[in-house]
C-alpha cells in the first residue's frame, strides 16, 4: 500500500522569516523569544536566530564596519531564508542598521518564495540608553566604544515595515501579540 501524505501548506508547517530590526536595547530579542515560545506552544517549528549568537558563531571574525555589518546581515538572512523555505518560523532579532542590507534579505526571500515579515522595533535612543541591556550605551558614553548604532553610527529606519512597534509604549506580550496578529493575517499561524 502506498503512503500518501498531504504536502499542502498549512499554517503549522508554513515557514517564514520574522525579521525584527531596531536599535540596541529596543526590545528585539525579548519580543522574539516571547513570540517563538508562543509559536512552539502551538506546535509550530520556530527558531530564534539571535544577532549576538550569530556574531559569536556564524559571523565570528567580522567587525563593525559597514561592510562587515552588511556581511553579517546577509549571512543571517541566508540562514533564515533556508529555514523558512523548509517550514520553520525563523524569528530574527538583529539590528541590521542599513536599508540596502535589509532590502537584499527581503529580495532573497521573494526570489525563493519564502514568506518574510519585517518588524521595526522602534524605541528612541533615550529609552534604549535607559534600558542599556548590554551596557553598550554606558561604554559609549565613557569613551570605551565607538560605532554604536543610533548614536555615532547610522541606523536607517525602515520606510515601510510590515509592522512598527513602539516598544517604549507597549509591553513585551503586547508587542509579541502584534507580531502574531500580522502572521495570522497572512495565514502563517
Amino acid at each position: 500500500m502506498t503512503d500518501i501524505r498531504c504536502t499542502c501548506r498549512t499554517p503549522r508547517n508554513a515557514g517564514a522569516t520574522i525579521w525584527l530590526t531596531g536599535l540596541p536595547s529596543a526590545g528585539k530579542s525579548t519580543i522574539a523569544r516571547t513570540l517563538a515560545e508562543r509559536l512552539r506552544a502551538e506546535g509550530h517549528r520556530a527558531e530564534v536566530l539571535d544577532g549576538d549568537e550569530i556574531r559569536r558563531f556564524l559571523s565570528a571574525g567580522l567587525g563593525f564596519s559597514r561592510a562587515d555589518r552588511e556581511a553579517n546581515v546577509r549571512r543571517v538572512g541566508l540562514v533564515a531564508e533556508v529555514l523558512a523555505r523548509n517550514g520553520v518560523k525563523a524569528v530574527v532579532p538583529v539590528i541590521a542598521p542599513y536599508a540596502d542590507s535589509r532590502d537584499a534579505v527581503r529580495e532573497r526571500h521573494a526570489a525563493s518564495g519564502a514568506d518574510y515579515v519585517e518588524v521595526h522595533v522602534a524605541a528612541p535612543v533615550e529609552v534604549c540608553r535607559e534600558r542599556d541591556v548590554k551596557g553598550l550605551y554606558a561604554r559609549q558614553a565613557a569613551g570605551e566604544l565607538t560605532g554604536l548604532t543610533g548614536v555615532d553610527d547610522p541606523y536607517e529606519e525602515p520606510v515601510s515595515p510590515d509592522l512598527r512597534i513602539e516598544s517604549g509604549h507597549r509591553t513585551v506580550p503586547e508587542s509579541a501579540d502584534a507580531v502574531y496578529a500580522v502572521l495570522a493575517e497572512r495565514g502563517l499561524v
